[in-house]
């Protein structure tokens, strides 16, 4: 099943207005925020990918063909009395990687970057759609798996997040009764990780944002199901995310590392 990655991004509230470089290349633990999302499904034995580029896209098709080749893995090497060094074994996933580099415009909306990529994404019965900046611990299988069973054309990942700020309790005449730092929230959101079925195609419109275009067509339709996942989730939409991702990664708290 192919993944398509959302990688149109600008990341302003990451930096401001002039960012140097697409969302999806801002670094945790020295690797993009791509590199993690395409490891935890990879992970999960999902190994072919459609980037759908979008802003400073010939940036990410620079770091998908100049990265090194042996920089994330272990290897064994001879090194012939003279002569260049011979790779005997090496131990990785990523040399199994498919990945399409789909040009999708520079400012398309969400629904009309997965319509561009039409003709990598149709030819599969069904696939996946994610955003360039969330994290997760998810089990990606059991989300296929909680898709197919269903049989409506699309599912996405029901997550909760906690307030970024802490929350008071007041009795009526004013007296505090108890305080909370960033509670749970008790809606839930949208965390991205989705799975479509080809039909999709019929529900997105020309320029479809998708959340506010054919996802609220499908859910009004009935189409729509919603795969609850109470686990770990993040998403790096500002700074203060991108330090608190790195800091997790440094000290070796990434809930979403389990390669």
């Amino acid at each position: 099943m192919i993944t398509a990655i959302l990688v149109g991004g600008k990341g302003t509230r990451l930096f401001g207005d002039q960012t140097a470089v697409p969302k999806a290349l801002y670094e945790i633990g020295n690797r993009p925020i791509l590199w993690h999302i395409m490891k935890m499904y990879a992970y999960h034995g999902f190994q072919d990918f459609a980037l759908l580029l979008g802003y400073r896209g010939e940036q990410i098709v620079d770091y998908v063909l100049q990265r090194a080749p042996y920089e994330d893995h272990d290897l064994r090497m001879e090194i012939p009395a003279s002569g260049r060094p011979e790779i005997i074994e090496q131990a990785t996933d990523e040399d199994r990687w498919r990945i399409t580099l789909c040009h999708t415009g520079l400012d398309s909306e969400k629904g009309e970057r997965i319509r561009r990529a039409r003709n990598y994404l149709e030819p599969h019965e069904h696939f996946m759609v994610t955003y360039g900046d969330g994290l997760s611990d998810i089990d990606l299988q059991d989300l296929t798996r909680f898709h197919l069973a269903h049989g409506k054309v699309a599912t996405l990942t029901a997550v909760r997040t906690h307030s970024q700020f802490g929350h008071v309790s007041l009795d009526g005449d004013g007296r505090v009764s108890s305080m909370v730092e960033n509670p749970m929230l008790p809606e839930w959101v949208n965390g991205g990780f989705m799975v479509f079925s080809k039909a999709i195609f019929d529900w997105l419109s020309p320029d479809d944002p998708l959340e506010a275009g054919a996802l609220r067509r499908l859910a009004k339709a009935g189409e729509l199901m919603a795969y609850r996942h109470e686990g770990f989730w993040a998403c790096m939409d500002t700074y203060k995310d991108n330090l608190r991702l790195n800091e997790l990664w440094n000290s070796g708290q990434a809930k979403w590392k389990k390669w």
